[in-house]
């Protein structure tokens, strides 16, 4: 939402952006930053782990303080809603505190903390509310658990967590804890996490989980209730019949829903799908003219970066000169890091996507898994050595890259350039012709066989 108000003040339009809490949204405040601040704590505390096979001791005397990270991230979360604050302002937008509601396809309501209502008419409305996290219905559930959301309120370290999910937050939120000491068990509704990306990846994950110790419970069906016991913990009953006994925190990242619920859509007659998505298209548009929606409420690609750039395309388009009159965002090629431990970094088609849409006889895939160079020094068998997983999928006679997956160390800063080659239409020689960086992981993308040979 900020970022689309920006751009369309730039082309001198008179915007308002109606907020009803911080600044900055989930990612900034609840979300993709403070995430972050904790996966670099968790991988802090990796290195300390491996610092013995590089000489280096003292492990056993480092300690970890919680309530350190929680009030520097806090305050850099702070900072940041400061920082969205003056650029509204610099950017000559208007700031409207409160509660968003349509009272007709070009009128908002706004009801302040005050409980005063006032409205406002606009010919252009753009809905960016975003995403909620929602629980599951079961006894004791919404009591005695906690959402991503709650995570960042935590006070004290859990000492035994059941994370329950198979997503990205919850792989993400499971390996943070973990990494910092916490006992961890993972409940998936099905086989494994992370069913959605490339079989190749999710199963690399699932083994490098399971090595860093997360329990992880397996065709469960989901969390049936939570119990809580005299001595303030809880049991996380499964509908599989299994228990989880002993756990002080649960968290629950079993899904989330669009923020709709406030905005009255019928007084717009802006339409919506299953799961209260609203309906829109290419360019944004929903079905009522002058009314526009994008980001997670849309359930397209839910991802920050995504959301930014439609908005900004969608202003381009509303406000700015005549070449940007069709402008429109692609959905297409969108590189995507998730920050587990190890992080995980993909671009396109899976390779069963990717044999759906081209056929299999069309379909080439080059794979490599190795221990990144960093674990060389480590006198340990090489089969404990946490891994490197990479793919290529390619299609056609051109061997087209359609598809680019990793996970292992670094993932999460070798993406981006990759990225770029991928949406401008790299093919394998492509990368074949690029000269390796030696030595780092990134360089096994453009020596896979047979190049190698």
């Amino acid at each position: 939402g900020i970022a689309s108000a920006r751009r369309a003040a730039s082309y001198g339009a008179k915007v308002g952006v109606i907020e009803k809490a911080r600044l900055g949204g989930t990612c900034v405040n609840v979300g993709c930053v403070p995430k972050k601040v904790m996966f670099n704590a968790a991988s802090i505390a990796e290195t300390l782990h491996d610092m013995k096979h590089y000489g280096f001791e003292g492990e056993d005397s480092v300690k970890f303080d919680w309530a350190t990270i929680k009030t520097s991230r806090d305050k850099y979360v702070t900072r940041l809603n400061g920082i969205y604050d003056r650029n509204l302002e610099n950017s000559g937008v208007a700031k409207l505190l409160g509660t968003a509601s349509f009272a007709g396809k070009d009128e908002i309501q706004i009801l302040d903390v005050d409980g005063e209502t006032k409205t406002y008419k606009a010919r252009h409305i753009l809905i960016a509310t975003g995403g909620y996290p929602v629980f599951p219905p079961g006894e004791g559930i919404a009591e005695h658990v906690i959402s991503s959301d709650g995570f960042f309120e935590l006070e004290e370290m859990p000492k035994k967590a059941v994370v329950v999910g198979a997503g990205y937050i919850a792989v993400e939120l499971a390996g943070v804890l973990q990494g910092l000491g916490t006992d961890v068990s993972l409940v998936v509704r099905k086989d494994k996490a992370m069913r959605n990306l490339d079989d190749y990846i999710s199963d690399t994950l699932d083994d490098e989980m399971q090595k860093q110790g997360i329990d992880i419970y397996r065709n469960t069906d989901g969390v049936a209730k939570v119990t809580l016991g005299d001595d303030g913990l809880k049991t996380v009953h499964l509908n599989n019949g299994e228990t989880i006994e002993g756990a002080d925190t649960v968290l629950m990242a079993a899904g989330r829903a669009p923020l709709v619920e406030p905005l009255n859509l019928a007084a717009a007659g802006v339409d919506q799908r299953d799961g209260g998505y609203i309906v829109a298209n290419e360019y944004s548009e929903t079905t009522t003219d002058g009314v526009y929606a994008l980001g997670d409420v849309c359930g397209k690609v839910e991802l920050t970066p995504m959301a930014i750039a439609a908005g900004r395309r969608l202003a381009d388009r509303l406000f700015g000169p005549e070449e940007w009159n069709n402008a429109k965002v692609s959905y297409d090629m969108v590189p995507t890091v998730i920050f587990s431990h190890p992080p995980i970094g993909t671009i396109g088609l899976t390779e069963k996507e990717a044999i759906a849409q081209y056929g299999e006889e069309n379909v080439k895939v080059y794979r490599s898994k190795f221990a990144n160079l960093y674990y060389g020094p480590f006198q340990v068998e090489p089969d404990d050595k946490p891994k490197t997983a990479m793919k290529l999928v390619c299609a056609g006679e051109e061997e087209l890259v359609v598809g680019l997956h990793v996970i292992g160390m670094g993932s999460d800063e070798m993406l981006q350039g990759f990225g770029i080659a991928m949406k401008m239409g790299a093919t394998k020689a492509d990368f074949d012709s690029c000269v390796a960086i030696h030595p780092t992981a990134a360089e096994e993308f453009v020596t896979m066989f047979p190049w190698g040979l």
